[in-house]
């Protein structure tokens, strides 16, 4: 019988403690799970570490590790690279990412901001352009931004996509490369952050970037702090050129009380929550990774080293 480590903030095992072992019953695996178990018995592990982290030299045993996150930038180098890592992708993370996107676009959209917070109670009746009329921009097309782009064609917005690679996403105008990510930009009205943060995404939204926008644009960022050239931004919003930041991701989070986000007016902060890992979804995924990891079948989301997710 295999035996999965559980290695997570004590919350975090909370929500797992019935729902993992149920999932794995369901998938035909009979496994013993646990937060506690010795890490050299280990054969699996879960891993959303929180301050501490695990040696991994320690569990000599382990086929695989598995992590309750999308984002992996964190913790790749405490996996050792002959073992396989695997990422969060489940329906849950992406329902919630179509919600908190579309949302926020609908916000700066249809501006309401200036109705919601009206301390003048001034009359404005200018309506905005329709949907059709007003370009967003996808940066990074991975399952992600590639839904989050078709939520948006489904509306009738003018959604324009960048990835690295060639991809093709129903509704959405698909770009890539150093002439396609200018192609994407260029007047756009919101652009959306979904790429995943590697040596290549470093920045990728910085001063050139944000001139390309329509004047008074806004920028949602629910992807990794390290998208966004911080200094360009807040350029670019002192300026009028970017209108409002919706901001989720960080360099340092929780982002510190002094920080210069927290104080701006056209700035708003939400706290890393634009897509949660949900266990009721995310127990069937690490279940069926480790059924077919038993199984000697390939893995679900495998890590590519060198790409960095």
């Amino acid at each position: 019988m295999p035996e999965i480590l559980f290695w997570s903030a004590p919350r975090v095992w909370d929500s797992y403690a019935e729902l993992l072992p149920r999932a794995l019953d369901e998938a035909g695996v009979a496994a013993r799970v646990a937060p506690d178990l010795p890490p050299e018995r280990a054969d699996y592990v879960v891993y959303a570490p929180a301050k501490a982290r695990l040696d991994l030299q320690s569990a000599p045993k382990v086929k695989a590790v598995l992590s309750l996150w999308a984002g992996i930038e964190s913790v790749i180098d405490d996996v050792p690279p002959d073992v396989p890592l695997t990422r969060m992708v489940d329906d849950g993370l992406t329902e919630g990412m179509i919600e908190y996107v579309t949302g926020h676009v609908l916000r700066h959209h249809l501006g309401m901001d200036a109705h919601i917070v009206n301390p003048g109670r001034e009359w404005r009746p200018d309506a905005p352009p329709l949907a059709r009329q007003r370009k967003v921009a996808i940066l990074g097309l991975g399952a992600l931004g590639a839904a989050c782009g078709q939520a948006l064609a489904a509306l009738n917005f003018d959604v324009a996509g960048w990835s690295r690679t060639p991809k093709r996403v129903a509704g959405v105008s698909c770009h890539h490369g150093t002439e396609g990510f200018a192609a994407a930009l260029d007047g756009a009205g919101i652009v959306v952050l979904l790429l995943p943060a590697t040596p290549a995404t470093e920045r990728v939204l910085d001063a050139a970037a944000l001139a390309r926008l329509a004047p008074g644009a806004a920028v949602i960022n629910p992807g990794r702090g390290a998208l966004v050239d911080d200094a360009a931004l807040l350029a670019a919003l002192d300026s009028g050129q970017v209108r409002h930041a919706t901001l989720d991701a960080f360099r340092t989070e929780p982002l510190p009380p002094g920080d210069p986000y927290w104080a701006h007016p056209k700035v708003t902060v939400t706290p890393h929550i634009a897509s949660e890992t949900r266990a009721v979804t995310a127990a069937r995924v690490i279940a069926e990774n480790v059924r077919r990891a038993e199984a000697g079948e390939p893995l679900l989301h495998v890590v590519e080293r060198g790409r960095g997710y």
